[in-house]
């Protein structure tokens, strides 16, 4: 018999104890189950606490506590003002730093005249699991010219300023030159002050602030379909996954000590390599991936996190994405000069369309496909 802080254990209950522990050790790093029966999860965010919001494509939102339960009430539902449909939908949603004393949410979607509405609403006075419906104010409307290539992520970076992405406006090979377009939205990444102004501000440190020949909210320039970007919560480097064309999928890596102002190629390039360079600019000028792959079975890229929960993981500072036609997961980490690209798991059947992190750092993944949502590491 053994004590243990006032409690006995026979042998073969410490045993069992121990075995028990052992196995959750073991498994922290292996894909769990978390949770199902969602319609068409396409993001996944926290607020700071305990819970996971997840949106539906189709304009709702919901909580899972800590044991992967969904609440029984949606936090939001705004499908009547959201046009569903293909790569049309609720694309995105962020928390404002201080959300747990201002209450106030983010959301990206395609609605009205398929536009892109990048709008703020306001947690319920008295329910925090409940946000007012009727609280929209609306930031950005773009009119989207055709109906896919939306991108639709959005996020708050360590600056606090809020930073959203656009795909080039869709059809096939950027046909109108979107995204290389200086004085268009599309193919960008933004930055606003959602802090200051009416609805917002232009942050004075934005690359072009001044500039009157190219919007001053853009942050970065040259994106094809920007399908999820992070930012890394200890070093603040921005991680972007961008859809290719035909051949190439690309993730480009922004440092936090950068000032802005990149161009990530497309269309005159497709990951790193020619694709309609007739009217470019000299490939100096150009930010190049750190990593690509080429399309097989492979087809589209699903960005994700840089994981930094446990300092003791081997996978603490690894970063997570997927691949949307397989269902292949890797980590991706820079290693004696060189990026490398580890496999970290195959889970056929879900379509993965986004990854989420939790407030301690552990990553999720959901199966548009299939509703599910895994925890991938704690």
């Amino acid at each position: 018999m053994m004590t243990f802080k006032g409690l006995c254990f026979s042998a073969l209950e410490l045993a069992i104890i121990v075995s028990g522990c052992l196995k959750s050790e073991e498994e922290e790093d292996r894909p769990q189950l978390f949770a199902g029966g969602f319609s068409r999860p396409v993001c996944i965010a926290n607020a700071g606490d305990s819970r996971l919001f997840v949106a539906d494509q189709h304009g709702i939102i919901n909580i899972l506590d800590s044991a992967g339960n969904i609440y029984p009430e949606p936090f939001l539902d705004i499908t009547d003002r959201v046009v569903y449909g293909g790569e049309r939908g609720l694309l995105g949603i962020a928390f404002h730093p201080g959300y747990l004393s201002n209450g106030y949410l983010y959301v990206n979607y395609i609605g009205a005249g398929d536009s892109t509405h990048v709008s703020r609403f306001s947690v319920s006075p008295g329910n925090r699991n409940k946000a007012d419906s009727l609280s929209e104010m609306k930031l950005l409307t773009i009119w989207q010219p055709f109906n896919n290539h939306n991108g639709g992520d959005l996020c708050f970076g360590p600056d606090g300023f809020l930073y959203t992405a656009l795909g080039d406006g869709g059809s096939e090979g950027d046909p109108d030159n979107r995204s290389q377009n200086p004085r268009d939205f599309h193919g960008k990444m933004l930055r606003i002050d959602v802090d200051h102004g009416d609805p917002y501000t232009i942050p004075a440190t934005n690359p072009f602030y001044g500039n009157s020949n190219i919007f001053n909210e853009i942050w970065a320039l040259g994106l094809r379909n920007p399908w999820r970007f992070s930012f890394d919560r200890l070093t603040g480097d921005l991680w972007i996954a961008d859809v290719g064309q035909d051949k190439w999928e690309e993730i480009d890596f922004h440092s936090s000590s950068g000032t802005g102002g990149e161009n990530y190629g497309w269309s005159c390039f497709e990951g790193d390599q020619p694709y309609k360079t007739g009217d470019c600019k000299s490939t100096a000028e150009f930010t190049f991936p750190v990593y690509t792959y080429q399309h097989g079975p492979e087809c589209s890229v699903t960005g994700g996190y840089v994981y930094r929960g446990l300092t003791s993981s081997p996978y603490y500072g690894y970063y997570f994405f997927a691949d949307f036609c397989t269902d292949q997961i890797w980590t991706l980490h820079y290693e004696s000069g060189k990026w490398i690209r580890k496999d970290f798991a195959s889970l056929p059947g879900n379509s993965f369309s986004t990854f989420g992190e939790d407030y301690r750092g552990g990553i999720y993944v959901a199966g548009l496909a299939s509703g599910n949502i895994y925890r991938l590491i704690q």
